[in-house]
């Protein structure tokens, strides 16, 4: 059965994970200036600070959330916001942790708010 362009279940692209080379991150969808991907990291999260504003959606796993010098728990459910520039990661996280990963507005973000 071909799925639906606006349906994107998460089995389909957690099966897509590990990429060919170890990625953790799969391409959802590019629309505009809104970017999304499904990120599942495993053991420990070596992102870097990216260069535009960006949300978190926790579809699965628990753990802990560091960004700009604070932390915090997460959860299934919650909401992350990264402004861009900022420094964070993934700690202390469950195996199964999988997030949808929102990218919008312009290179540098929309600044302080």
């Amino acid at each position: 059965m071909r799925r639906a362009r606006w349906h994107v279940p998460i089995g389909e692209m957690l099966e897509a994970l590990p990429g060919p080379d170890g990625q953790r991150s799969a391409a959802v969808l590019a629309r505009g200036d809104l970017e999304v991907e499904l990120y599942a990291p495993r053991g420990t999260d070596e992102q870097r600070p990216h260069a535009r504003d960006e949300l978190y959606l926790v579809a699965r796993g628990t753990g802990r959330f560091v960004c700009g010098g604070s932390e915090t728990e997460f959860a299934p459910g919650d909401l992350l916001f990264v402004p861009a520039g900022a420094d964070h990661r993934f700690v202390q996280f469950s195996g199964d942790l999988a997030v949808w990963v929102v990218f919008f507005g312009p290179q540098g973000g929309y600044g302080a708010g």
